[in-house]
This record gives structure tokens, C-alpha cells and sequence, in this order.
């Protein structure tokens, strides 16, 4: 397969810029961290005896605030990376998107029942919302891709072409539920309805992280053990399985890692749109079609861009905070609409 740069450059390149992001991640904000700073408090944070005088607000800051936003940054972004991958596999597709099976518009239903049937039941236990908000996004994101795919099934086989189009009516009806959900909502549980669907990484914590990191790390170690299976796919079905290749069990699994991957994501951090569209087509324009590193390539630059989206979602209002799902829609839009253009030509 043809490539257009060296995939050991644009490792270097991206791990680069990877690291760049995780930095400024940690050390930009209402309060200005050094690097010096960072790393002292860093190694206290992982119990090495470090000296603590003068690092109690950095430790602090670090710990608590930064650290782990950071790293809910870096797993949202890879697995939604990761997921556009599969999707753009599977419907053989560089614009598909994770969203075409249902599983964000699952995922914002299953938080609308959360959000507004919480208010109506007379509000829940503070120490328990984050974690009903998570578990119901999660279970709404697989249980519309589970009913997508069932849809797409016949005689036996995964229809790709009638997938897409029960993903697209799935899509439509959550999105439909949850504008009837906003419509009955009172103005408290509106708000805060309305800010979960535009995504934040605000609020990171280490229990919202865990849960996460163990789908993040199921993803990431699976799919590219699929890679040539994907490159088979890319010369049609009836090439793949004269290959060898299990076309209807890969489905399958494209299918559950991205359920899984999104709906955790989104469980995570709310809707967040064109990662996973943006970010593989980029690498692909740059590296090729090669899975072998389209794969790694967009994990490392889905995390690196959704860091990088959440530092002008920090620091363009300061001290207010933009929603971060407005600025990866002002980034992919355009370039959307860009690949449109591209390919009409």
C-alpha cells in the first residue's frame, strides 16, 4: 500500500505533539504551572520521596484537577479515534463516522432518561448522579447498536448497506426523543441536559476515569489486532472471505468495540462530534490506508487533538469554559465540508 510518509516519522511526529499537548494540559490554566513544578509534583503524586515544600498548591492543582482531565482527554480522544477507524473499515467509507450505528444518539437518551427522569422522581443523591448518568448513557449506546445491528442482519449475514440506513433512523428517533425530553424539562435539568449533549471534560475525576481506561485498553489492544483483516476488507467482502477472513465475525466485533468504545466515551464525557471522522481521515491522507499504522496513528492523534480542543475550550473565554464539543465542531465542520468539495472533484 502506498504511503506517503514514513509511518516511523510520523510516530515521531505524533508522540511529539502528544506530549506537547499532555504538557500544556497540565500546566495551563487559572493557575500556571512550571514544568519543573509539574514533573516534582508528579513524582511526589506517584510516592516517590520528593521534597513537598513549595509544591502543596502544584501537588494539589495536579492531583486532583489536571491530571486526570488530562488523561479522560487522551481516552476519550484515542477511542473515539479508534472507533472512526473500525466504522470507516467496515462501511469501507474514509467519511463515515461512529455515530452511523446509533451509538452517540443511544448514549444522549440514555442520559436524558437520567437527567430529566431523575428530576421527575424528585431528584437523585448527589454521590450517585455522575455514576446513574454514566451507567444509562452506556446501556442506551449499546442497546441502540445492538438493535441496529439486529436490523441489518439477513439470512444469516451482516447487511452493511441496511445497517447504515437503521443506524440513520436510530439516529433520528433518540435524536427526536431527547428534543422531547429537552421540551419537558424544567429550567435546572435543561441546563444541565443541554451541557452534557455539547461535551466537557469538566469535572474529570478518577471514578469517571477508571471505567473508561478499562474499555480505553480493551479498544485499543483489540483493533489492531484486526488490521490486516481490515486491509483485506477494503478489496470487498467476497476478496476478504477467498482470504480467509471471517467477514461476518469481524463485523461483529467492529461493531461491539465501537459500541463499547463510544458508549463509554460519551458515558464519560457527553457528545462530542468529529473525532472520529476527522482524525483517521487525517492520518490517512498523510500515511495512507495501511491499518497497520492507521490504527496507532489515530490514537495518538485522536488523544493529542481532543487535549489540544480542550485547552481552547479552557483559555478562549477565561475564566468561563466553552463547551468542548463546540470547538471539535468548529474544527470538523469545515473540514467536512472540505472532504465534500475534495470528492466532488
Amino acid at each position: 500500500m502506498k504511503q506517503r510518509v514514513q509511518p516511523r516519522t510520523l510516530f515521531i511526529c505524533l508522540t511529539f505533539l502528544c506530549l506537547l499537548a499532555v504538557w500544556l494540559s497540565l500546566a495551563l490554566g487559572p493557575v500556571s504551572l512550571p514544568l519543573t513544578d509539574i514533573l516534582r509534583a508528579g513524582l511526589r503524586l506517584l510516592g516517590m520521596p520528593i521534597d513537598r515544600t513549595g509544591l502543596e498548591q502544584a501537588e494539589l492543582i495536579l492531583g486532583q484537577i489536571r491530571l486526570p482531565r488530562t488523561l479522560l482527554g487522551l481516552a476519550v480522544g484515542a477511542v473515539l479515534a479508534l472507533s472512526g477507524v473500525a466504522m470507516q473499515g467496515l462501511f469501507r467509507n474514509p467519511l463515515a463516522d461512529p455515530g452511523l450505528v446509533g451509538v452517540a444518539s443511544g448514549a444522549a437518551l440514555g442520559a436524558a432518561v437520567a437527567i430529566v427522569g431523575g428530576a421527575w422522581l424528585g431528584g437523585i443523591p448527589e454521590w450517585f448522579a455522575p455514576y446513574l448518568l454514566s451507567l444509562c448513557a452506556f446501556i442506551g449506546g449499546l442497546g441502540v447498536t445492538a438493535l441496529v445491528y439486529r436490523l441489518g442482519r439477513r439470512n444469516g449475514q451482516t447487511d452493511v448497506a441496511t445497517m447504515l440506513l437503521a443506524g440513520i433512523a436510530m439516529t433520528a428517533l433518540g435524536g427526536s426523543a431527547v428534543g422531547l425530553f429537552t421540551y419537558l424539562a424544567d429550567d435546572a435539568t435543561l441546563r444541565t441536559l443541554t451541557f452534557w449533549n455539547l461535551g466537557s471534560l469538566n469535572g474529570a475525576s478518577y471514578e469517571r476515569l477508571w471505567p473508561l481506561l478499562l474499555v480505553a485498553l480493551g479498544v485499543t489492544l483489540w483493533l489492531p489486532r484486526r488490521a490486516q483483516a481490515l486491509n483485506a476488507l477494503l478489496l470487498g467482502e467476497s476478496e476478504a472471505r477467498h482470504l480467509g477472513i471471517d467477514v461476518e465475525g469481524l463485523k461483529r466485533e467492529l461493531v461491539f468495540c465501537t459500541a463499547l468504545g463510544v458508549g463509554a466515551a460519551v458515558a464519560a464525557a457527553g457528545l462530542i462530534g468529529f473525532i472520529g471522522l476527522v482524525v483517521p481521515h487525517l492520518v490517512r491522507l498523510v500515511a495512507g490506508p495501511d491499518h497497520r499504522v492507521l490504527l496507532p496513528a489515530s490514537l495518538l492523534a485522536g488523544g493529542t487533538l481532543l487535549l489540544f480542543a480542550d485547552l481552547v475550550a479552557r483559555l478562549a473565554l477565561a475564566p468561563a469554559e466553552l463547551p468542548i464539543g463546540i470547538v471539535t465542531a468548529f474544527i470538523g465542520a469545515p473540514f467536512f465540508l472540505f472532504l465534500l468539495v475534495r470528492r466532488g472533484r
